[in-house]
């Protein structure tokens, strides 16, 4: 803690000798958008370079007046968390003041460029984000206020923790890790108790895009256990977009990429190939729209796709089809073909990439 203390009171101290020599306080922070900014490398994801392009939000330019005096805000309420050792929510930092934030995303961007700027992982900020993935399965641990979680014996899922660094006496027996793109799914595996039935796992969704939370879970559970972790996701561009968030992380969160990335991540399903394989019906897949095609071009132009020959072929099986298909689209062969015989035959003859 006296780390972020005395890097939040360089920024003050930076602010106030500018005011002294009469010139104007400027933050500088790196930009978190632009792709030159990053760089890939096969053992991290995508990661900030050193050195990167920065921006400057400035207080005496219109345009940035009002994000400066916001950023010092939020730097005054995290240095008395810190201070106090107490915690807060990014909702809770909105609602403390919502005619003077605006909006929900106005914090969650200044909270990541804080980070970012400081060089302090957002958790080290006292900053929680508020949870929205799902954990089930053969886990228990120790939460930070010593709440003991079992994930085993539960037949509904656990909320990941709002505090995953907190956590610890992770034990599991579990075989391997199954992250699940959609809540439907997992609910739907959870209901057919397909984590006791093929040999013992755990599974993780995101509901979607994964939150913070959820993916330092999975990195968690990686360091923790080291064993093998699939990913379930749509055969769409958007499935491949969030599969490629939890192996090789994103472009906005690249400055933490060590704490939040799992290259060893595999490609479990749905894969473009099997809809072919299957003979899934062509009526029940979905035609792609022009915002799939834009995605799809886009991710096949990153860097982490050429070092991944095989999903490059299944991108290309899925642009010339020009179709997509959701998970569900396996009911049509039988309505529990997916956990009695798409995934253990997955899992039992290595059908991942």
């Amino acid at each position: 803690s006296s780390e972020v203390l005395e890097a939040i009171e360089n920024v003050i101290q930076g602010v106030l000798q500018s005011l002294a020599q009469k010139k104007a306080p400027v933050l500088t922070v790196a930009n978190r958008t632009d792709w030159r900014n990053i760089e890939f490398k096969d053992s991290v994801g995508l990661q900030m370079i050193p050195g990167c392009i920065t921006k400057q939000i400035r207080s005496d330019c219109p345009q940035s007046a009002r994000r400066f005096a916001l950023m010092l805000k939020i730097l005054s309420m995290i240095y008395k968390m810190v201070q106090s050792n107490t915690y807060a929510t990014k909702r809770d930092i909105y609602y403390s003041d919502t005619l003077l934030f605006g909006s929900q995303s106005v914090v969650d961007q200044i909270i990541n460029d804080i980070s970012c700027m400081l060089k302090i992982p957002r958790r080290s900020l006292h900053v929680l984000s508020t949870t929205k993935g799902f954990v089930a399965g053969n886990l228990s641990y120790t939460e930070e206020d010593g709440t003991k979680v079992n994930c085993t014996c539960s037949a509904t899922a656990v909320t990941v923790p709002s505090n995953v660094q907190g956590i610890k006496n992770l034990t599991s027996h579990a075989k391997f890790i199954l992250i699940v793109e959609k809540d439907a799914t997992f609910q739907r595996l959870l209901d057919d108790d397909f984590f006791n039935k093929v040999s013992p796992c755990i599974m993780i969704t995101g509901r979607g895009i994964p939150d913070l939370n959820t993916r330092l879970l999975v990195r968690k559970l990686w360091d923790s256990f080291q064993i093998p972790i699939f990913t379930l996701m749509d055969a769409d561009p958007h499935g491949v977009e969030i599969m490629c968030v939890y192996k090789y992380g994103s472009v906005s969160m690249s400055f933490e990429a060590h704490h939040l990335t799992v290259p060893s991540v595999k490609w479990l399903g749905l894969l473009p190939s099997d809809l072919e394989r299957l003979n899934i019906c062509k009526d029940a897949l979905i035609p792609f729209t022009k915002q799939d095609e834009n995605k799809l071009a886009s991710i096949q132009k990153r860097p982490y796709i050429a070092c991944q020959p095989l999903w490059k072929k299944e991108l290309e099986i899925m642009a010339a089809s020009k179709l997509k298909a959701e998970i569900q689209v396996l009911t049509s062969v039988s309505s529990d073909y997916l956990s009695r015989v798409y995934l253990p035959n997955k899992l039992q003859f290595g059908g991942w990439l």
